[in-house]
């Protein structure tokens, strides 16, 4: 066989894998996936399917349609607490695709990305497809694995040219402080490399508030948002981010080459989106609230461990009793009782021992599945 580049070896998500396995699985009950059971608010679909049908099919430029910059740039000033300007902000095809872009202009072959400890599985899959390496940095369990600022400095080195910071957290829920983030804003100003804030997760908070890194203090900050999660848009593939001018125009021709433009239609959608009513961003929030308080009472009735998230909608369960590593239990779980997790160690070693079950799924499901999970941890527990 003609021979491939090292790239066809880079490790596939762990969370994509148990996806394929459970969909393989008649009846399967699915907890793996971080993809909302919520339909799109229909005013966002009403204003895609307007722009369709007026015509509004054709490409855009590569940075983004100039009303949805400028919807961005309100949006950031209203809620996020800083300040942008158009010319620094590109829509991107969702928060993956925004990464992607700021990875391929940040670092170069040889260069390494800090990334969190648990954190999400695609950060190291999009470092080793620019050709850096993805440096783990560990958060602090002790405290719902919280940001340790020393623990990141400690991770430094000559080669780091960004660090990756995510709050609310996929996959372990933590919400970061103000003052957490400031201190990283201001190491990363002091080792002169980049600090990426993955915020993803903005509009789902249950204890505490969301900060942006970039609302923080002045410094080398490179916010990435996302309409996926905020308005259950995951197939939409819209998303943005903001970064100085200079990378801003960068990260904008890294699209360019992968992707020409985002969708014009999702663009549109995506105005309507940020600029509409945000009335079923709070119902959501609302029912994640429910289903959290729901999964962690049965939990607490089945004497099974957890870590309890502030934000996101993931909730890590602890099944280090079952005497055998979180893949292994996740792939019995699926195979012997229907019911599909994502194994901790898809996201690091700092979550080994506990499996993510996502709150993307009706009462019932979350209902069933968690009792299927406490009875096959019983079982291996007294075996």
């Amino acid at each position: 066989m003609t021979r491939l580049s090292s790239f066809a070896d880079v490790q596939r998500s762990a969370i994509r894998e148990m996806l394929e396995r459970a969909l393989a699985r008649p009846d399967t009950i699915r907890l793996e996936l971080g993809d909302p059971d919520f339909t799109t608010p229909p005013h966002i679909v009403e204003a895609a399917l307007r722009a369709a049908s007026e015509g509004f099919t054709h490409y855009t430029p590569s940075v983004g349609l100039p009303s949805l910059r400028e919807a961005v740039a309100d949006r950031i000033r209203s809620m996020n607490g800083f300040a942008c300007a158009p010319d620094e902000i590109v829509v991107t095809t969702g928060a993956c695709g925004g990464l992607y872009a700021l990875l391929r202009v940040l670092a170069d072959p040889g260069d390494e990305v800090l990334v969190p400890d648990p954190g999400w599985t695609g950060y190291a899959s999009i470092a080793a497809f620019v050709g850096a390496s993805a440096r783990p940095y560990a958060l602090d369990r002790d405290s719902g694995f919280g940001l340790d600022v020393a623990a990141v400095e400690r991770a430094l080195t000559p080669h780091t040219r960004a660090i990756v910071v995510n709050s609310p957290s996929n996959p372990t829920g933590s919400v970061e402080r103000r003052e957490a983030l400031a201190a990283l804003v201001e190491l990363a100003t002091e080792h002169d490399c980049w600090l990426v804030s993955d915020e993803a997760y903005e509009s789902f908070v249950f204890d505490g508030a969301h900060v942006s890194a970039a609302a923080c203090a002045d410094g080398p900050v490179i916010s990435v948002f996302t309409c996926s999660k905020t308005y259950a848009m995951t197939g939409w593939r819209v998303g943005y981010l903001v970064a100085p001018r200079e990378v801003a125009a960068s990260a904008a021709r890294a699209q360019e080459a992968v992707v020409s433009s985002v969708s014009s239609v999702s663009q549109k959608a995506a105005e309507a989106a940020l600029t509409g009513p945000q009335d079923a961003v709070a119902e959501m929030r609302a029912a994640y609230r429910g289903r959290l308080e729901l999964a962690t009472s049965l939990l607490d009735d089945l004497q099974v461990p957890y870590v309890r998230p502030a934000g996101a909608f993931y909730l890590l369960v602890d099944v280090a009793a079952a005497g055998v590593d979180s893949r292994t239990f996740a792939l019995a779980l699926l195979d012997a009782h229907g019911v599909a997790v994502v194994p901790g160690s898809a996201f690091g070693a700092g979550a080994e021992g506990l499996v993510r079950v996502s709150l993307c799924v009706a009462e019932d499901a979350i209902s069933e599945g968690l009792q299927r999970l406490g009875s096959a941890l019983a079982t291996r527990v007294a075996a």
